[in-house]
């Protein structure tokens, strides 16, 4: 009766070891391979979330981040930091007819 017991865990415990060792989690999927920051990009400037994008593409959602980073990308709409800041015309100069 223990015998039959003790089987019985060990390939219950061998099951859940191998079921959970080939199952790998969304941050291993993208490991080893290159990410195509250019696709990255065109999906963030369509307007499409982190979560969306990372499941269209098959990669980690830190990969999108990464990639976002990169580029200087500030904000989900794709405004980049270059454009965000405002170019101050240079002043005035006094014309010589005023003088």
């Amino acid at each position: 009766m223990t015998q039959k017991l003790v089987l019985g865990i060990a390939s219950l415990s061998l099951a859940v070891a191998v079921g959970v060792g080939f199952s790998p989690t969304s941050a291993w999927a993208t490991a080893g391979q290159k990410v195509d920051c250019n696709k990255v990009m065109a999906e963030v400037h369509a307007g499409k979330k982190t979560k969306d994008i990372d499941k269209d593409l098959n990669i980690s959602s830190s990969s999108v981040y990464k990639c976002k980073k990169k580029a200087g990308v500030t904000s989900s709409k794709g405004v980049t930091k270059a454009a965000n800041t405002s170019m101050a015309s240079p002043a005035a100069a006094t014309s010589p007819a005023a003088k």
